[in-house]
């Protein structure tokens, strides 16, 4: 059933009140086909979690949530299994799943809010491991023509926190399901200090992907503001990757500057260092602001609009940009 002039507030960890002209879900591939042929040539948005999302104003167009479910192991050997998931189910969910079957490789990515559909648009990643790293394929259904096509990992063009479903592709398939090649005989990740100290402070010497799975999920509690109580969509920004000749000059200020290798040459730094070193970290504006314990997070303490929030990551942007020379990229999807 489509619903209209409906609220939105709950479906986006922002917590932005903003209003769909029409709005329905879907739980079946049949269902999703039935509400494509409703259209009406309205504009279409899909939603999984709504945590990678900003709303600025009123969606006037059709708005559906993906509730596609399941989780099914499809395949397995002595040392992999191959598990299936619905689009729609909690990502964090899916690999507590995983890590209570003892399937490693998803362990590094617990509590990232969001959908299993979302984890290989975004190509999500934390502490050391991003999805591609465990992906096989994905099946989408395409929007015009309404059959559904498979994605292997290379068709799907990964690159940080980028798939070809955010570029050439964008809008123009519903992804359905995701399936996973995860371990039996587990190699731990363990090799970002953060989750060394939490694993030390635990008292754990010989780890787990249950361990590791505990250790991240702690650290990230610790760090980000849970959206139940604050609203926020995590991380705003995606770390600025760029050449080291503009590293080598923001090091002549500041020679301690986190820093980390990247692929062609080029090195990454850390957008919530940066944004700190400039004096964002804690601002608050009201009823937004920058949160107090991490820079990279944008958040609406009540009854923020979307404008307020998109306009206080462009001052950012426009700060960084002329204290370090870098530009930053909003990872957070506007609308």
């Amino acid at each position: 059933m489509i619903q209209e002039n409906f609220n939105l507030r709950p479906y986006n960890t922002f917590g932005i009140e903003v209003f769909a002209k029409r709005f329905s879900a879907f739980a079946s591939v049949a269902e999703l086909k039935d509400l494509l042929d409703q259209r009406n040539n309205d504009p279409l948005l899909f939603l999984g979690g709504g945590s990678n999302i900003l709303f600025t104003e009123n969606f006037d167009g059709l708005v559906l949530r993906n509730e596609l479910k399941g989780i099914e192991q499809i395949d397995e050997n002595d040392s992999h299994v191959i598990i299936k998931s619905g689009a729609g189910e909690v990502w964090h969910d899916f690999v507590l799943f995983c890590v209570e079957n003892n399937f490693g490789g998803v362990e590094n990515l617990s509590l990232i809010p969001g959908s299993v559909g979302a984890s290989p648009m975004q190509n999500i990643g934390a502490y050391g491991v991003e999805i591609k790293n465990v992906f096989v394929s994905l099946e989408a259904l395409h929007i015009e023509s309404g059959k559904i096509h498979s994605f292997d990992n290379l068709a799907c063009e990964f690159g940080y926190r980028e798939s070809v479903f955010k570029r050439k592709l964008k809008n123009q398939y519903v992804i359905t399901s995701v399936t996973f090649k995860l371990t039996k005989q587990h190699t731990i990740n363990s090799s970002y200090g953060a989750i060394e100290t939490e694993l030390e402070q635990m008292g754990i010497t010989s780890p787990t992907i249950k361990n590791i799975s505990d250790a991240v999920i702690a650290i990230r509690s610790s760090k980000l503001p849970n959206p139940a109580e604050i609203g926020n969509a995590g991380s705003f920004f995606k770390n600025p990757v760029v050449e080291v000749g503009v590293l080598k000059k923001i090091q002549e200020k500041h020679e301690n500057i986190p820093n980390y290798p990247a692929p062609n040459g080029k090195v990454k730094l850390a957008a919530g260092w940066l944004i700190d070193q400039a004096g964002w970290k804690g601002k608050t504006f009201d009823t937004f602001g920058v949160h107090k314990l991490q820079a990279l997070v944008l958040v609406n303490y009540s009854t923020a609009e979307g404008l307020d929030i998109y306009d206080l990551s462009t001052k950012i942007i426009a700060d960084i940009k002329q204290k370090f020379g870098v530009e930053l990229e909003r990872e957070v999807n506007v609308h």
